[in-house]
């Protein structure tokens, strides 16, 4: 079956969103999504919350694991990835709490630049390409597309959505045997996706900034993945 997921979804429990988690089902249904997956900053409260309370959804709990040299996408780990790791650190400690990690907005001129040689040694399962709330948005999913099939990953999309209105902007199409969390993320980690979407609004992109409390920075340097 082909499924709907929005893989990269904030809500309250990180501390620059405005998604409470009973937002997650009328949002989904109004997007045509099958699911999502609640991955906080640093947390897996909301995502086992959303997992208990949300039923009539797919629900992937998990986590954005920040690290020095990019952020990481825990999907279904069994507890969360402590602080404090390296890239390739954080990788395998996904991989031995039982997750799947996604590789989140690996090139953005909004946020710190992935050193594409960090990301060959790190081994992630896939590569998110499509993110609603990079800038500029076509391009950067150009960017993304090519690095993902440079690198033979799986392609994922995600909304990065910390406003209710956001969820479901960019999603991922999954072919999976069943709704089953296990069977969802093994299609991913085959590369059985599809990644698709569009950015998110300058107002939304406004209302997110105004959140957040830390002070928004640009990158203009961009390195070559060649």
């Amino acid at each position: 079956m082909r499924l709907r997921i929005d893989l990269h979804v904030h809500t309250v429990y990180s501390r620059d969103s405005l998604i409470e988690i009973e937002d997650l089902v009328p949002r989904c249904r109004a997007e045509g999504l099958d699911g999502l997956a609640v991955t906080d900053h640093g947390t897996l409260e909301g995502g086992w919350r959303a997992a208990e309370r949300c039923r009539e959804i797919v629900v992937i709990p998990g986590m954005e694991v920040e690290t020095p040299s990019g952020h990481i996408l825990a999907l279904n780990v069994e507890r969360p990835v402590e602080e404090g790791l390296s890239f390739v650190e954080a990788v395998e400690r996904i991989h031995e709490l039982g997750g799947l990690a996604v590789v989140a907005h690996p090139i953005s001129l909004l946020r710190p630049l992935l050193d594409v040689d960090v990301l060959r040694a790190s081994r992630p399962d896939a590569l998110e390409v499509v993110n609603a709330a990079s800038f500029p948005h076509s391009w950067m999913a150009r960017i993304n597309r090519a690095l993902a099939m440079k690198l033979g990953l799986p392609m994922t999309g995600g909304s990065d959505a910390h406003i209710p209105q956001a969820i479901g902007r960019a999603y991922t199409v999954i072919d999976s045997d069943s709704r089953s969390v296990s069977d969802i993320l093994e299609a991913v980690r085959e590369g059985r996706t599809e990644a698709l979407g569009g950015g998110i609004t300058l107002r939304e992109r406004l209302l997110k900034v105004l959140k957040m409390r830390r002070p928004l920075r640009v990158y203009f340097t961009f390195p070559s993945i060649w």
